[in-house]
């Protein structure tokens, strides 16, 4: 009986980190998850011990399974990201909206795509900032060949990121989705290397050698 109430409390626990006990559990919790082969390679072996334990922090915050967190959370460049998908999804399953959809209006270079759903605490219609061709341009996004082959899906993912930004950003936690990981990359920056002008001094014939 005891050791099933510790259980429940430890799995409610709101971190990983709550305590010794809830970390010791979460890496029992890893080790398990990281010999299975179903999850993603970068979660496999001892090496993807630790993005288990990530992965379970995660799932913690957010309340979902792990292998939710997991199957969605991508590494890019050695960021992690989530995919536009799962910010869809979690839009529509978090129990804040009814009524989630994209408003598309105009075609070719004039396509715009914008998610608006009815937020359910107050009945109140809210917008996400509309995305556009234009604005893809502007940004650099079409860099990515897919907004030529596919640029309705395309903004529709980044519609479903600005939406989900605005109005759910605690359950994103701040990650990034894939598709600005990839598309927002610094600039190099071109450092000009200018010699270094020493100016020699010259003894006075006054000096004095020691």
């Amino acid at each position: 009986m005891t050791t099933e109430i510790t259980k429940t409390s430890l799995e409610s626990e709101s971190s990983i980190y709550h305590s010794a006990d809830s970390f010791e559990f979460a890496q029992r919790q890893a080790k398990s998850l990281c010999q299975s082969q179903l999850v993603p390679t970068q979660y496999q072996g001892q090496q993807g011990l630790s993005n288990c334990l990530v992965a379970l922090e995660m799932s913690k915050r957010m309340h979902l399974s792990p292998l939710t967190v997991m199957q969605n959370l991508n590494i890019i460049h050695g960021k992690p990201s989530w995919s536009a998908q799962f910010i869809a999804s979690t839009i529509m399953s978090c129990g804040r909206f009814s009524n989630f959809d994209y408003l598309v209006k105009g075609q070719g270079e004039t396509l715009e795509v914008q998610c608006v759903a009815t937020r359910l605490e107050d009945k109140k219609q809210v917008k996400g900032s509309a995305v556009s061709m234009r604005m893809a341009r502007q940004e650099g996004w079409t860099k990515n060949s897919k907004y030529s082959s596919m640029p309705e899906l395309m903004l529709r993912n980044r519609a479903a990121t600005f939406f989900g930004r605005q109005y759910i950003p605690d359950l994103l936690l701040g990650v990034q989705t894939s598709e600005e990981v990839v598309d927002i990359e610094s600039e190099p920056i071109n450092v000009s290397e200018s010699p270094v002008q020493v100016e020699k001094i010259q003894e006075d014939d006054n000096d004095l050698d020691f």
